[in-house]
């Protein structure tokens, strides 16, 4: 799994989960727009960066995902942001976040920047010390998903799924966190089955996730191409498998009901031919 791909995602498209980890209210993100910032003339990136959209009041903050040891990361990341200052000159105040899975990953030497953590200019998350997911905001017990072992991974994720369900807040809706935990579990388990991952979901929150829609865009898309029948039978098998109805499947795969049924009766008699 690339790690720092996926908490530029996650961030893009949940920066309230940054905030809370830094302790900050959720509703800052609304201040902000991330993203990815490359500094001129160098070869350095940094991993992510949120930008105020509206006053000179808020900072700046400047992300680093580091989930391997680097003896040189804070001589690194002091460059990169010290470069990105004298560039940009922007006219706000800045503050850094490293983010690392557990305390011993971080093996930097903070010899010539003790000031920069003293002051809390520059703030180090550990995941693994955030706590029990169940005493954690439900967006921050998400992103723990990304430190577990597979056990305990896919365990954690029926939990927060039940959890979904129930009280949901921070400015996260039920589906932006079904897609979250979705996402998580696509990228920690590539090999992990489309079968796989409905099993985790009920069908009500199933029909949130982007698993889901992509899969009635792909077999809708699959279902108009010609001499691609079989492929769509294979979405038929699946979306029956989920428990939809013939009209619900004919309706996301730009079918008729009849065309429905008669793959359905196909399939029946292909599994009864098999048995």
């Amino acid at each position: 799994m690339k790690t720092d791909s996926i908490f530029y995602r996650l961030f893009q498209e949940f920066p309230s989960i940054f905030f809370e980890l830094i302790g900050e209210p959720p509703e800052e993100a609304n201040l902000y727009q991330f993203s990815s910032v490359e500094v001129k003339q160098t070869a350095f990136r940094i991993d992510g960066v949120f930008l105020p959209t509206q006053t000179e009041e808020n900072p700046i903050y400047f992300v680093e995902v580091q989930f391997q040891p680097d003896s040189e990361i804070y001589s690194r990341l002091f460059a990169e942001i010290c470069l990105y200052l004298r560039q940009n000159k922007p006219k706000n105040d800045w503050f850094a976040a490293v983010i690392y899975p557990t305390r011993s990953v971080d093996t930097g030497n903070i010899k010539h920047y003790r000031e920069f953590f003293s002051s809390q200019r520059v703030t180090r998350i550990y995941l693994d010390e955030l706590g029990e997911a169940t005493s954690l905001p439900i967006g921050i017990a998400t992103i723990k998903l990304v430190i577990e072992d597979e056990e305990r991974a896919i365990a954690l994720a029926r939990e927060l799924i039940d959890r979904v369900t129930q009280s949901v807040g921070g400015g996260i809706s039920q589906q932006q966190l079904l897609q979250l935990i979705e996402t998580i579990i696509v990228y920690k388990f590539p090999r992990m089955t489309r079968e796989e991952i409905q099993a985790m979901f009920s069908l009500s929150e199933l029909k949130q996730t982007r698993f889901y829609q992509d899969a009635f865009t792909e077999g809708r898309e699959e279902g108009k191409l010609e001499g691609k029948r079989e492929l769509t039978l294979n979405a038929v098998r699946q979306f029956l498998a989920l428990g939809l109805s013939l009209e619900q499947i004919a309706q996301g795969l730009s079918l008729s009901v009849e065309e429905v049924r008669q793959m359905a009766q196909q399939q029946s008699s292909n599994e009864q031919g098999n048995s």
